[in-house]
């Protein structure tokens, strides 16, 4: 059976999988805690979190396709993810 998170875009099987991992289990948990909050959870579980993972969440919180994320959203997202690393 799929997870509910999976008909959200950007969320597939491997990032539902993940999120399930850090108590996030529906759309609205993702939305109240955010895409930089969500992201710093997983990465504290996946070391292989990456930047294209970052804009998969903040697409999934805006319902669009991560490739569609303004671009000044794009670069908050690129310095908050350099920060982490």
């Amino acid at each position: 059976m799929a997870n509910a998170l999976e008909t959200v875009p950007n969320i597939g099987k491997t990032l539902a999988i993940r999120l399930s991992q850090v108590g996030i289990d529906c759309r609205e948990k993702l939305l109240s805690i955010g895409a930089e909050d969500t992201f710093i959870k997983i990465k504290t579980i996946d070391k292989h979190a990456c930047l294209n993972m970052l804009y998969a969440l903040e697409g999934a919180i805006q319902g669009i396709r991560w490739h569609k994320l303004s671009e000044d959203r794009k670069r908050e997202l690129r310095e908050f993810y350099n920060m982490l690393n």
